[in-house]
């Protein structure tokens, strides 16, 4: 068995400001993306202002939607009883289904403001996510959220106010495979052209089955539990369809012409 690192929450504390780890990770994530975009964008004939707006709009909407979704599929219980509850973002509590939702409709509607086709940019924001979203992860970790079921395997940790028994990691877990597994797949992929809207597709398939996976060694949300046959989570129901419409949208990819990228140097 591993202790689990104490880590205070509050990376920086100066008089009443703080600054906490968890935000902190939102903003390795952005600069991460923001970074790696610009070393694409040419294939899509942006320029670096154009990605800093592109991430402008997706930080808008990942907040939103995934605060939002956060609320309405886990916390509808907690934003009742104290309405301003989802106003603070830095104590967690953010849905990955609502925050794809709210970076969806972004890039809806930067693709129009940029006349691209909607799949081409989301194929190219595909990659540039998984840091983001491991980053995520870690910041879950050291705000002691999503604890795991109990396990005798040797990295198995006692989780912080849930007594001594070993638990999986499971936020180390998804920051494993939705961050550097994930990045390593689509990044990979997506060093050539590809069919338009196979990596978009190919990102939720990947998401969906990592996500699917380690919810069988997440501890489901007390005052949720599990939605049937007691082992089906609420994490397991939003991530299915996420799976299928990945599937259905690289059968269709197949049918579509390879995107013809601006060549680039920093691939």
């Amino acid at each position: 068995m591993i202790n689990y690192p104490t880590i205070d929450p509050v990376a920086i504390s100066l008089g009443p400001l703080q600054v906490h780890w968890y935000g902190l990770m939102y903003v390795v994530g952005f600069v991460a993306a923001w970074w790696l975009g610009c070393r694409r964008a040419s294939r899509l004939g942006l320029n670096n202002d154009d990605i800093g707006d592109l991430l402008f709009y997706c930080a808008i909407g990942v907040v939103a939607g995934g605060r939002l979704g956060y609320a309405l599929f886990y916390g509808l219980g907690q934003w009742s009883a104290d309405i301003l509850w989802i106003f603070r973002v830095w104590d967690g509590g953010m849905s990955f289904h609502g925050g794809l939702l709210g970076v969806l409709l972004a890039a809806w509607i930067f693709a129009r403001r940029k006349k691209l086709a909607f799949l081409t940019l989301t194929d190219f924001i595909a990659p540039l996510v998984p840091i983001g979203l491991g980053a995520g992860r870690i910041g879950n970790f050291i705000n002691h959220e999503l604890p795991g079921r109990l396990t005798s395997l040797p990295w198995g940790m006692p989780f912080p106010g849930m007594g001594p028994e070993p638990r999986h990691p499971s936020a180390l877990y998804e920051a494993l495979l939705e961050g550097a597994v994930l990045f390593a797949i689509l990044w990979w992929v997506s060093a050539k052209p590809t069919a338009r809207g196979f990596l978009s597709g190919l990102f939720l398939v990947c998401y969906g089955v990592f996500r699917f996976m380690v919810e069988f060694v997440r501890l489901p949300d007390a005052h949720i539990g599990f939605i049937a046959f007691d082992w089906v989570t609420m994490g397991m129901l939003l991530t299915l369809p996420m799976i299928a419409l990945g599937l259905i949208i690289i059968a269709w990819s197949r049918s579509q012409p390879v995107d013809v990228q601006m060549p680039s140097t920093n691939g």
